[in-house]
């Protein structure tokens, strides 16, 4: 069951809503349980959601919620730990909070669990075709998503993948630096990204794309959470290789993005809003009303 490491109160509390609509569920020990919930926060009461705090259901421990997500097998989790959360089935992601012991500038450990934010992986078939009817005419171009954390980036960039993959028949390789694009279990993907698709995970990009281009031969890459000059450099060699990259980034400073080597700027506002498109000069090219414009696209 996707939700058996949470108590059985929330477990069965989440059973009465639409998993769809459910974006986070956030726990503090001895604290009420919040969640996202179609775009807004609210109360998780017994009988699902609800804005009366004292119907609300009480998380008693955050880290014994951690400690199950982990099947108790802190190890194997131990270098994402250190980046300050954990990746688990289904691609559910969950940050956490408490002290953070250091070395250096680098997390070391952290102990004393007090708060999770668990968010909710989503698999949306067809969520990018906005993007592909209005910007994949004739070729796949560079393409970077942007908006704050939370708004569907990642959501996009599965879906994307399959469409490239499974009607454009694209070679994609993907970078699952954190193991959310793709959600590899030892049985594969946890989401159907196409028949054409090679994931790398947990790897550090620059490193691995000069040496993936050369293995693989992808015609597209994809990866989450562009940042830094590594990611930069890994760009530039991309895009001086001929493949075109689709990322993301949680930075939303347009006079800085418009520096970068993409074609298209894509922003995403919220969950459920058709995105603003913009050119690499953040000219915008449209803004809402094409998922009813009939347009040719690249598959």
């Amino acid at each position: 069951m996707k939700f058996n490491f949470l108590p059985a109160d929330i477990r069965y509390a989440i059973l009465s809503i639409n998993e769809n609509k459910l974006s986070e569920i956030r726990v503090r020990s001895g604290q009420r349980v919040i969640v996202e919930y179609e775009g807004e926060y609210n109360y998780l009461g017994k009988f699902g959601i609800t804005k009366n705090k004292f119907e609300a259901l009480i998380c008693e421990s955050a880290s014994q919620i951690l400690l199950n997500a982990m099947g108790d097998c802190v190890y194997k989790y131990s270098e994402q730990l250190k980046q300050g959360f954990i990746t688990i089935q289904k691609g559910i992601r969950i940050g956490i909070a408490g002290e953070f012991v250091t070395e250096g500038d680098k997390i070391n450990t952290i102990n004393f669990i007090t708060s999770l934010n668990i968010r909710i992986a989503h698999d949306i078939k067809g969520c990018s075709l906005p993007i592909f009817k209005r910007i994949m005419l004739d070729r796949v171009p560079c393409i970077l998503l942007f908006s704050i954390p939370g708004a569907g980036k990642t959501t996009y960039l599965r879906d994307i993948a399959y469409n490239l993959s499974n009607k454009a028949n694209k070679n994609i390789l993907i970078f699952d630096e954190r193991d959310e694009i793709a959600c590899v279990t030892e049985s594969g993907p946890s989401f159907d990204l196409g028949e054409r698709v090679d994931v790398i995970r947990g790897a550090n990009k620059l490193y691995s794309i000069t040496s993936a281009i050369r293995a693989l031969k992808p015609q597209v890459i994809i990866f989450d959470e562009f940042y830094g000059k590594n990611d930069l450099d890994a760009i530039n060699f991309a895009v001086s290789c001929n493949i075109p990259i689709i990322a993301s980034t949680h930075i939303c400073d347009k006079n800085y993005l418009k520096n970068l080597p993409f074609d298209y700027f894509v922003e995403l506002t919220k969950i459920g809003a058709n995105p603003i498109i913009y050119d690499k000069n953040f000219n915008i090219v449209c803004d809402s009303g094409i998922n009813n414009a009939t347009w040719n696209t690249v598959f």
